[in-house]
């Protein structure tokens, strides 16, 4: 029986666990081998080096925050006002390690100092406002309207776990639902 090799997506599962943690400077063949419980050999199975590494781990963080998610919104079905309630409560855990917030700032961090990966972030955030202007138009007609909702949605979406100010008597969750409720009219 030959001996099973570590899945590519655990690499790079691991690898944008590393960058959340520490930034790209984290993201190390050793370590990431040391944290699957393999050898890093398999690793050169699947990437020349580590910047292929780094290259793949952006594509897959880039597909997962933009087509993946819009086709799971789309996929149940809906008006625009219920796909943008489903997209406003499918929030992934802040750890999740490919989709989840602490990967998002961490390749916003990276972008301040990359170019390239800027440009990544670039297209994945308009692609993300691209959507949420395709459902705001539904429903509408000023198109100032729907550039003030949809840059409020999304900056929610990103910075909202930044926020720690109290809500003179609402819970952060009741305050969230009346935002949600304010953006959908």
């Amino acid at each position: 029986m030959g001996v099973v090799r570590t899945p590519r997506g655990k690499w790079i599962e691991e690898g944008l666990r590393a960058l959340a943690a520490g930034g790209p400077q984290a993201v190390r063949i050793e370590p990431l081998a040391q944290a699957l419980g393999v050898s890093k050999g398999g690793f050169y199975g699947y990437f020349a080096n580590r910047d292929a590494l780094l290259a793949e781990m952006l594509d897959t963080w880039e597909h997962e925050v933009t087509e993946t998610l819009i086709e799971q919104i789309e996929s149940a079905g809906g008006d625009p006002r219920a796909k943008l309630e489903r997209l406003f409560t499918t929030t992934p855990p802040a750890d999740e390690p490919i989709t989840g917030v602490a990967v998002d700032l961490a390749i916003r961090g990276w972008a301040r100092r990359d170019e390239a990966v800027a440009q990544r972030l670039r297209r994945a955030d308009n692609r993300r406002m691209e959507y949420l202007r395709s459902l705001f138009g539904a429903f509408c007609p000023d198109e100032d309207d729907v550039e003030v909702r949809c840059m409020l949605a999304f900056s929610l979406r990103i910075g909202n776990h930044f926020i720690a100010a109290d809500h003179g008597g609402h819970t952060r969750a009741e305050v969230m639902e009346l935002t949600r409720g304010w953006l959908l009219r």
